[in-house]
């Protein structure tokens, strides 16, 4: 989370819209970003509905995956990073400033 915040101005200069979500309660995710710093909205998967929508729940710890997803206006993925990978977002900052996405 703090590595998208700190490329949040990359990211909304090649119009992107961050948000993070969790499995966590809203109160736990208000206090989490305020305790870090982010600025972004971070959404609550109470319940991980959406979590076992998107195959990122990890049954054997019952908690979601780390991931980091790029979806396009069309509603696609088009990029995905998983675990560790997710940690740095570099490559998801770099897909953004694609020219391709700026149209």
């Amino acid at each position: 989370m703090k590595n998208f915040q700190q490329n949040l101005q990359k990211l909304e200069a090649a119009d992107t819209q961050v948000l993070g979500v969790s499995m966590d309660s809203p109160f736990a995710n208000k206090a989490f970003a305020d305790q870090i710093g982010v600025t972004f909205p971070l959404l609550s998967d109470w319940g991980g509905e959406t979590t076992r929508k998107f195959r990122v729940y990890f049954d054997k710890y019952k908690a979601a995956r780390r991931v980091n997803f790029l979806i396009g206006k069309d509603g696609k993925i088009m990029e995905e990073q998983l675990d560790d990978a997710a940690i740095d977002p570099s490559k998801i900052v770099d897909a953004c400033q694609r020219p391709k996405l700026k149209n």
